[in-house]
């Protein structure tokens, strides 16, 4: 899931505003470094060009805003902006699933503290122990008023990530937060992890980290009174740890299917959950690609198959198959949704890499690695609408309160519960799947 960058002058009035520009190697240009973001600028386009899954990329003039981008590139003054006029172009499309992937920072920061979108506000939602959030006192329930002189909202907020997270990573973010008593104070927390050796490609990662989030993204599952099974899905990933807890839900009464925070993944996994809930054959939606639309069916499982009443718990950042999930239910009226807006970032997107070839005549030369998402396909539901930009709207909206995060309460899954006939407090429900934190 992916929301698209700012508005392009917006993004670099803000950017300069909070003095985001890194004080690293990115203050000095050789022509070299202009020859290979131009390159960059080339492929991205073109990639574009080529595989965009509307072959009139909306009526936008592609060519003259590639050539706009690469005059602003022959003038730009440091190649943290050059980045950004490469992001910029593809903003124009305005389109949550296409957006460029820089070369690998050599500065990483992670964060011990978490927040989202509720409604309309923004909110910390979680505080790691011990960590430098904590101890400058961030707490959840806080409202976050601006973090590093952006105010998050709905639109904006996935955008502000991309720019403090991918084109420029900052080891500090200043915010201002209003407490539930409505207190406004002023925040400035380092981050937790803050790494500055050189990585060789954006597209690599740890084995040992990969194997850390796995475990971060397995199924869970609760079982209540005999009346009530509870998955909770953080993405759709694994089909058989999915198949092997609709089996076990078989016979209750409800079953209650967290997808908050589940950001997508595979659609393999998305037609065995749906084939899990449905005992026919249901359509998703139609893919519409560049040169032929074909619909997308999830066919019924009667080996894997739950038919009681079912309810589906979304929020926020509830984004692409978790979406598309959610409104198949939803309009074939097969259980109820419940929670907050969903993310509406419902595109199918191909990453497309490339490499730049770093010459240095002491260490030799290097590779590093950059590329783009670019949407290949558009899901119209069969309601003929798309999810994209509007989300999903759940049947009975219910939100925290400021005083729900602060003392640790859902009250969502609560009221899940009490649909399902089974007394569960906000309090307890929390307790059911609580938060867990990468380990280092």
């Amino acid at each position: 899931m992916r929301v698209p960058l700012f508005m392009h002058k917006a993004l670099i009035k803000s950017l300069a505003l909070v003095g985001l520009l890194s004080a690293l190697a990115w203050s000095q240009i050789s022509s070299r470094d202009r020859e290979q973001k131009q390159e960059m600028l080339w492929h991205v386009a073109s990639d574009v060009r080529e595989h965009y899954y509307d072959p009139k990329l909306h009526g936008i003039d592609w060519s003259a805003k590639v050539r706009e981008a690469k005059e602003k590139i022959e003038k730009a003054t440091s190649l943290s902006t050059i980045n950004l006029e490469i992001a910029a172009v593809l903003e124009t499309l305005n389109d949550s699933h296409t957006f460029f992937l820089p070369p690998t920072h050599v500065v990483r920061a992670e964060y011990d503290w978490r927040y989202q979108m509720v409604g309309n506000r923004c909110y910390v939602t979680q505080v790691k122990l011990g960590g430098d959030a904590q101890t400058k006192g961030l707490k959840p329930g806080d409202e976050v008023l601006t973090i590093e002189g952006f105010t998050p909202a709905r639109e904006s907020l996935w955008k502000m990530e991309y720019v403090l997270n991918v084109l420029q990573p900052q080891f500090s973010l200043r915010m201002d937060l209003r407490a539930p008593s409505g207190v406004i104070r002023k925040v400035e927390v380092m981050a937790s992890n803050r790494q500055t050796e050189p990585v060789i490609s954006v597209f690599e990662r740890d084995i040992a980290k990969q194997r850390r989030e796995r475990h971060l993204r397995r199924a869970r599952y609760v079982e209540i009174n005999g009346n009530l099974a509870i998955l909770k899905l953080p993405d759709f990933s694994e089909e058989s740890n999915v198949h092997d807890m609709i089996d076990k839900a078989q016979g209750h009464k409800t079953l209650v299917v967290d997808l908050r925070g589940n950001q997508g993944g595979q659609e393999s996994i998305l037609q065995a959950l749906l084939g899990s809930v449905f005992d026919r054959d249901v359509k998703i939606a139609d893919r519409i690609m560049r040169k032929t639309s074909k619909p997308v069916i999830a066919k019924s499982n009667h080996r894997h198959l739950f038919a009681g009443e079912l309810t589906v718990l979304v929020d926020s950042q509830s984004a692409s198959a978790a979406e598309l999930f959610a409104r198949v239910v939803q309009i074939e009226k097969r259980g109820t949704i419940l929670g907050d807006r969903t993310s509406g970032s419902v595109m199918e997107a191909n990453e497309f890499n490339h490499e730049t070839r770093i010459i240095s005549l002491i260490n030799g030369d290097t590779f590093r690695f950059y590329g783009v998402m670019v949407a290949v396909a558009e899901m119209v539901m069969t309601d003929g609408n798309s999810l994209e930009h509007t989300g999903v709207i759940p049947d009975e909206t219910i939100l925290p309160t400021a005083a729900d995060l602060a003392n640790d309460r859902d009250p969502v899954l609560a009221h899940a519960a009490e649909m399902a006939g089974v007394t569960l407090t906000p309090a307890d429900a929390a307790k059911l799947f609580p938060y867990e934190w990468p380990t280092d």
